[in-house]
């Protein structure tokens, strides 16, 4: 079903997981920087920076439906984004901060989500007219 407009779920989660990005990189700086070998907190940053630019993906996606529609490829591929946005940083932040190494098995399924995600999407501005 393609309808027009903005859609309103994406731009929130984007919103939200855009303001947990900053908070979680303002964490990392003035929290951890004192207690965290520089490897765990450059993990710990990464998530960070990835967790803020598949937020902006999300606001683009919802952006997006507007001008493209509600496509079934734009939306599954704003959700992968979603839960990768949920897998990728969120396993490498719970390693950092419990130790626990078997979460880095996790990360990897993020990864593979925002991959897919943003084929998706291009996808869909591809065969959109």
């Amino acid at each position: 079903m393609t309808t027009t407009g903005i859609h309103r779920p994406f731009l929130i989660l984007g919103a939200l997981q855009a303001a947990l990005a900053v908070a979680m990189g303002a964490f990392a700086a003035h929290k951890l920087a004192a207690t965290l070998d520089e490897a765990m907190l450059q993990t710990f940053r990464t998530a960070a920076i990835y967790q803020f630019h598949h937020a902006l993906g999300l606001c683009i996606v919802a952006l997006a439906a507007a001008h493209l529609g509600h496509t079934r490829p734009l939306i599954v591929g704003g959700w992968l984004l979603f839960a990768g946005s949920l897998l990728f940083p969120g396993s490498l932040y719970l390693l950092v901060l419990t130790g626990k190494t078997w979460l880095g098995a996790v990360t990897p399924f993020g990864g593979a989500a925002f991959i897919l995600g943003w084929i998706l999407v291009a996808s869909t501005a591809a065969i959109t007219r």
